[in-house]
């Protein structure tokens, strides 16, 4: 009942504030007004049964963390309730194994293109959840380090003629050295004082790119960047794309594999333990700096390899195509996923690069649908599309293994 109050009241205050807009046509040249009470009405209802249904929505999600609270338990969702069913898993993960293998066959070339610049925004959502999702370091420069590798393959390519694949490794080693070197003094820091410090690397590294014209080309870019060829096999504009493609499948299976691996591993236990609390962790005897160092080096090496195939796949690279938009972009896809659930960056890498593209049909209002999509979400499941559970701990098996101590 209160609900229902509150909803009319509010449908009651739209209608008023909306009737001068809505309600009155004045026509100065017939010297007439005519009243449309039949679209405030439309307005009343609409904002009456919007208003309803959003009460109706959050107190079911009040609902849920009360439950959550008093059984100690972490309710898990559909998506991750199937994916640890291997009878559910097998079969979807080899039918989407088919379907990636199939799809530059199924779809055509403008498709496929838009598919490999969203396989590249998983491998940097991926790199990113390593620093933001597991370590817990909020990172607002990540595209500093996609920059550097970018820029490091059309700059070797200019002036050594060096190769695709020679550019590959190194923009991977030059992305971790620079995360190294930005890490050693700010990792220190904490919070929002870490997050405005990385936000000014990337603007500095923007800067110095748009800037140091005589080195860098300055803001007119460097363009005529070969794409990788493999044995004269990669020669035509399909058959580029399409290696291109390929490429990407096997980097982000490449990245998934090392990630995961990370995540179950000591050093991924020692960052999770750090992002939930640092104190403690330094009790345990874990050293933080070294262990954020680490996450800051491995999240920018994986920035710095897709740069190189960035650079490879649009054949021309400048200042501008690093903003801190695109920064704002990638740490948007590790929250909308889920921070530190490897299925959850995927799946909200799709839903931000292929979305937009695919609400072209809307042109008018794609933009108002995504907002409204990413604000409904980030309302109603503020832990990610797919939430990041963590394993629980058999309190039998480490009593065993520590000699039945208690």
């Amino acid at each position: 009942m209160e609900a229902l109050k509150k909803s009319v009241i509010v449908s009651l205050w739209f209608m008023f504030l909306t009737f001068p807009i809505m309600g009155v046509y004045v026509n100065n040249l017939e010297k007439t007004v005519t009243w449309h009470f039949d679209r405030i009405a439309y307005v009343g209802i609409a904002v009456f049964v919007l208003s309803f249904l959003w009460r109706f929505l959050m107190k079911r999600r009040d609902l849920g963390k009360q439950e959550e609270e008093e059984s100690g338990e972490i309710k898990q969702n559909l998506i991750t309730r199937l994916a640890s069913k291997s009878s559910v898993s097998i079969p979807f993960v080899i039918a989407v194994a088919v379907f990636a293998l199939m799809f530059p066959h199924i779809f055509s070339m403008y498709q496929t293109n838009i598919m490999i610049s969203a396989l590249v925004y998983v491998v940097l959502g991926l790199g990113l959840n390593i620093v933001v999702g597991l370590a817990g370091l909020l990172d607002l420069g990540y595209v500093a380090f996609y920059a550097v590798g970018a820029y490091a393959y059309a700059l070797m390519n200019l002036h050594w003629g060096l190769s695709f694949w020679v550019a590959l490794p190194v923009g991977a080693l030059l992305g971790a050295l620079f995360g190294i070197l930005l890490g050693f003094p700010v990792l220190r820091l904490r919070g929002d004082y870490l997050a405005i410090v990385t936000l000014g690397f990337g603007e500095i590294i923007r800067l110095v790119l748009e800037n140091w014209g005589e080195f860098t080309q300055g803001p007119s870019g460097i363009a005529n960047i070969p794409r990788p060829d493999f044995f004269g096999l990669a020669t035509g504009l399909t058959s580029s794309i399409l290696f291109m493609y390929y490429l990407m499948l096997v980097l982000v299976i490449f990245t998934i594999f090392v990630v995961n691996r990370l995540k179950n591993s000591r050093i991924g236990r020692a960052w999770q333990a750090l992002r939930e609390d640092e104190i403690a962790c330094q009790a345990m005897g874990i050293d933080k700096f070294k262990t954020k160092l680490m996450a800051f080096a491995l999240g920018a090496t994986w920035a710095g390899l897709v740069g190189v195939v960035f650079a490879a796949k649009t054949s021309f690279v400048n200042p501008a195509s690093f903003t801190f938009l695109e920064s704002a972009i990638i740490l948007s896809i590790v929250v909308l996923g889920g921070m530190g659930s490897i299925l959850g960056v995927i799946l909200g890498a799709f839903i931000l690069i292929l979305l937009p593209e695919y609400l072209r049909a809307f042109s008018e209002y794609r933009m108002l649908v995504f907002g409204a999509t990413m604000t409904l979400v980030m309302v109603f499941r503020p832990q990610g599309l797919i939430r990041d559970v963590r394993k629980k701990v058999d309190i039998q098996a480490v009593k065993k293994a520590l000699g039945g101590s208690k």
